[in-house]
C-alpha cells in the first residue's frame, strides 16, 4: 500500500489543506458512509474503473464516477466504495476556500458528486491523462499544484470579502456556539441577508446550516478522545442546547444514533462501514 500526502506552497497553501495520493488499499469492508465534514474535493481517479455511490439505506447504487469528479460541501452523509483497490489523488480544499478554483458559487455543489469535465471541461481529462504517465506522486504533487495555480489564476489574490468568510469559518470550527455564532455575525459588518449570500457562495451552504456541520465535527472528535463517553458533556462541549438536540443533529448527519456510530466506527474520522 502507497499513501502520501503533500502540503502545496504558498499560495496554494492559504487555499488547499493538502493532496491526497494513494494506492493499493486493502480495507476488510467494501463500503464506507462519509460523514459532513464542512469540506470540498476535486478527485482524480488514476485507474480505468468506475466508482459508485450507493444509497445510504439500501446499498443500491445510485450513481456511477469515472476518471475526475468533484463533491460539493455535505449536509448528509453518502455511502461509497472503501478505497479496496483504488488508486487516486484528492485534492482537498481548506474549508470554505475552494471558490477560486471554480467557474460558479460553491452552493451549486451541495450534496452533489459531479464529474469533473462538467464543472471544468476536456481540460481537467486531458490534465488527468498527463498524470498517468508520471513516475511518482512527487511528480504528480508539482504538476498538480502547477495545474491548480493556472486555473485560480488572480483570484488566489484575496479580498476582505473572502476574508470575512475564513474568518467565520474558523470561528465556527473552534467554538460552535451560538453565542459565538451571534457575536461573530456582529464583528463581521456586513448586512446579514448580505453576508449569508456571500457565505454561501463560497462555502455551499448558508451559516447556520455550517454552524451545525462545525457542532458535529466537534461532537465525533471529542468521541474519538474519551472513554468512557460522556453524552450530555459531549453534548454541551460541542455546543448543542441539549441532549435531545445533539442526538437529532448526529442522526441526521451520520444515519446513525451516538451509540451505534460507536460500534461501528473505525479510526478514519469521518468514515464509518457498512458494508
Amino acid at each position: 500500500m502507497l499513501f502520501e500526502i503533500h502540503h502545496p506552497s504558498f499560495p496554494l497553501s492559504n487555499f488547499i489543506d493538502s493532496l491526497i495520493y494513494f494506492e493499493g488499499m486493502r480495507p476488510s469492508h467494501s463500503l464506507d458512509r462519509f460523514l459532513p465534514d464542512g469540506n470540498t474535493e476535486l478527485i482524480f481517479d488514476l485507474s480505468d474503473a468506475f466508482q459508485y455511490i450507493h444509497d445510504n439505506d439500501t446499498l443500491e447504487i445510485v450513481q456511477s464516477c469515472h476518471l475526475a469528479w468533484v463533491s460539493g460541501v455535505r449536509t448528509h452523509p453518502i455511502t461509497i466504495p472503501s478505497g479496496r483497490e483504488s488508486r487516486m489523488l484528492v485534492v482537498a480544499f481548506k474549508k470554505g476556500m475552494a471558490r477560486p478554483f471554480y467557474p460558479f458559487p460553491m452552493n451549486e455543489l451541495t450534496d452533489s458528486v459531479v464529474m469533473a469535465d462538467l464543472v471544468f471541461g476536456r481540460r481537467i481529462l486531458d490534465f488527468r491523462e498527463r498524470l498517468l504517465f508520471t513516475r511518482s506522486p512527487q511528480e504528480m504533487f508539482q504538476l498538480v499544484e502547477l495545474f491548480l495555480l493556472n486555473m485560480a489564476g488572480d483570484k488566489l489574490y484575496e479580498d476582505t470579502k473572502v476574508t470575512s468568510v475564513v474568518y467565520a469559518v474558523t470561528s465556527m470550527f473552534r467554538q460552535p456556539t451560538l453565542q459565538n455564532f451571534k457575536k461573530m455575525g456582529e464583528q463581521i459588518g456586513y448586512s446579514q441577508k448580505h453576508f449569508i449570500e456571500l457565505f454561501k457562495g463560497q462555502v455551499g451552504v448558508p451559516p447556520k446550516q455550517y454552524l451545525k456541520i462545525a457542532r458535529f465535527q466537534k461532537a465525533i472528535k471529542a468521541i474519538e478522545g474519551n472513554r468512557p463517553v460522556q453524552w450530555s458533556d459531549i453534548a454541551m462541549d460541542s455546543g448543542f442546547y441539549d441532549q435531545a438536540h445533539f442526538i437529532n443533529d448526529f442522526k441526521a448527519f451520520s444515519g446513525f444514533t451516538p451509540g451505534e456510530y460507536i460500534k461501528r466506527k473505525v479510526p478514519t474520522l469521518n468514515y464509518v462501514p457498512v458494508a
